[in-house]
């Protein structure tokens, strides 16, 4: 066994990656506009937050606003945020880590990807979160990323005999960090989203990669 792994080809700042974090920038800059009175109101954070956060209210009985909320809630929570460190904190890692995507797949892929995990955040919020409160943040999809990077990490260590070691203390570190987050957050931390989003995006890139040829 070597302990040698190549690093992973990364490339950044492609179209597909910059459409994606202008989406993400786009609705927190309205806020913010909304919040001087440019748009003689204030109060369109809550209204988007009603509209486009996830309510796991909607999959038990709750009456949506409009149609396909229900539906449409599983991507649109992620395009919303609860300020710019909530932003930032999701579009560093969602850069870091972006380009590694679209080195596996495509621009293509990595958008795919990005909603895969947003969606299976939102499962897994549904599943496991509570009831009354509502979720937003693109945490769900940058887990997705997450995910798949270490899914491709582990098939790289397979592929030339590296150890598993420092992958499983990542994910374990990973796992920890997400512990005292919630905790400093008093709670208010969506780890349900986090661990659903992670889960599918490992599952789209274990279905994506392309398998060895057979000998």
């Amino acid at each position: 066994m070597s302990d040698w792994l190549p690093p992973m080809t990364t490339r950044p700042n492609t179209p597909a990656i910059l459409w994606v974090v202008g989406l993400l920038c786009l609705p927190e800059v309205i806020f913010l506009l909304d919040g001087t009175g440019l748009f003689g109101r204030d109060g369109l954070r809550t209204w988007a937050v009603v509209n486009f956060g996830f309510w796991n209210q909607l999959l038990s009985g709750g009456v949506p606003l409009w149609p396909l909320q229900r539906e449409a809630m599983f991507l649109t929570y992620a395009l919303l945020h609860g300020g710019l460190l909530h932003l930032a904190g999701n579009v560093v890692v969602t850069l870091a880590l972006a380009g590694i995507v679209v080195a596996r797949s495509s621009d293509a892929g990595f958008v795919v990807l990005f909603c895969v995990g947003a969606i299976g955040g939102g499962i897994g919020y549904a599943l496991l979160g509570p009831a009354g409160a509502p979720m937003v943040g693109a945490s769900g999809a940058v887990f997705g990323l997450i995910g798949a990077w270490k899914y491709w990490e582990w098939e790289d260590r397979r592929r030339f005999g590296a150890p598993m070691r420092p992958l499983w203390l990542s994910v374990v570190g990973l796992a920890l960090l997400n512990f005292v987050i919630f905790w400093m957050l008093d709670g208010l931390l969506a780890w349900e989203a986090h661990l659903g989003g992670a889960v599918a995006g490992a599952l789209w890139a274990a279905v994506v990669s392309p398998r060895p040829a057979a000998r």
